[in-house]
């Protein structure tokens, strides 16, 4: 595409050749060349965006959910992170105490998550579980064991809160790669409502699902397994139940179609870190604790792990200047149902070593 000053040119030397004057010659026919050229090249600019969106290659926004939708495709929407808060009393009651629904508990950072229903903590009891998901969805809701700590308006009684456990499968938004991949997907594999591509796009069409593997036949003749995992890992019984319920509807006659969730295999992972020269271990700690984590998704759904990749994963966290995985001892094979899982993480200083 042409840019402005060459546009600008190109009209300035017609006119000098019909002419014989020069542009340069007059300020006020200069400005009007410009205005002129600003004009052509704003039409370039135009047609080479609009050429864009004619494809799903180059499209983006509202154009690209358009070219999705006549694939049958959807953007994945945001899903909020789900789990479970624990509230305690400082000592047991004769009575029970209530934990009202809507309930806001956060993170020291002030990430918001309410009560999904009524608690109760019962007499002769300090404590009781409450499910909880994030105010906002996002994975920016999912958040370590230990860390909703605070409560924006504690029940009358309940003095501390905490998560025993992570909250996980909250998920952002789709973004337009992984939209686009999606959907240059279902060119290259053509669904027909029967093959293994017909199940794997309508499952990952489901908000909340990160990864599908489809295994036909796997109990024998006229059926379908599928496993599916969510953006955290592990899919929750609600999304499972929802991917049972529509393969039921929309099956072949005859097939029996199960979903599942994944097989977890726990990986424990420990390093050797070194930190580069003028920055801290613990920040840099820190910053390698947090890759790992998140790289350990639902899209790892039948992928193998090895130490390279590991390997070169903490080594690009910014300010590592050398690392040495010891664990995993070796390399895991991928496996169509299984789902590499965090299991212990430990990082220590290789300057130490």
């Amino acid at each position: 595409m042409m840019t402005l000053e060459e546009i600008y040119q190109r009209l300035a030397a017609v006119f000098q050749e019909k002419t014989g004057l020069t542009a340069a010659g007059s300020s006020e026919l200069a400005v009007r060349f410009y205005a002129v050229a600003a004009e052509i090249y704003s039409l370039y600019v135009q047609a080479e965006w609009t050429r864009r969106q004619c494809f799903p290659q180059t499209a983006a926004g509202e154009d690209l959910d358009n070219h999705a939708w006549l694939r049958g495709v959807d953007r994945r929407q945001a899903v909020k992170a789900a789990g479970t808060v624990r509230f305690f009393l400082n000592e047991t009651r004769e009575s029970d105490v209530d934990i009202p629904a809507g309930t806001v508990c956060m993170t020291a950072a002030g990430t918001r998550f309410l009560t999904t229903e009524a608690g109760t903590v019962r007499a002769g009891s300090i404590q009781a579980d409450v499910p909880v998901e994030a105010a906002e969805a996002g994975a920016a809701g999912n958040t370590a064991a230990n860390t909703i700590v605070y409560m924006a308006l504690p029940p009358a009684g309940i003095s501390a809160c905490t998560n025993p456990e992570a909250l996980a499968n909250g998920q952002d938004t789709e973004d337009d790669e992984s939209l686009r991949a999606r959907v240059l997907g279902s060119y290259r594999r053509l669904a027909n409502g029967a093959n293994s591509a017909f199940y794997r796009q309508a499952a990952m069409a489901f908000d909340g699902v990160a990864a599908v593997t489809v295994l036909p036949k796997k109990r024998g003749v006229g059926t379908v397994d599928l496993v599916a995992a969510a953006s955290g890992g592990m899919p929750d019984e609600k999304l499972v139940e929802a991917l049972q319920a529509y393969f039921d509807r929309v099956r072949e006659i005859a097939v029996d179609v199960k979903v599942m969730a994944p097989t977890q295999q726990t990986v424990d992972v420990a390093a050797a870190v070194t930190a580069q020269a003028g920055r801290q271990f613990d920040e840099v700690k820190d910053a390698v604790e947090t890759a790992v984590r998140n790289w350990f998704t639902g899209e790892r759904l039948g992928m193998p792990l090895t130490r390279a990749e590991m390997t070169a994963l903490i080594f690009g966290v910014d300010g590592v200047a050398n690392v040495t995985v010891t664990q995993p001892a070796e390399d895991r094979a991928a496996e169509s149902s299984t789902l590499p899982v965090l299991g212990t993480l430990t990082v220590t200083n290789g300057a130490q070593a």
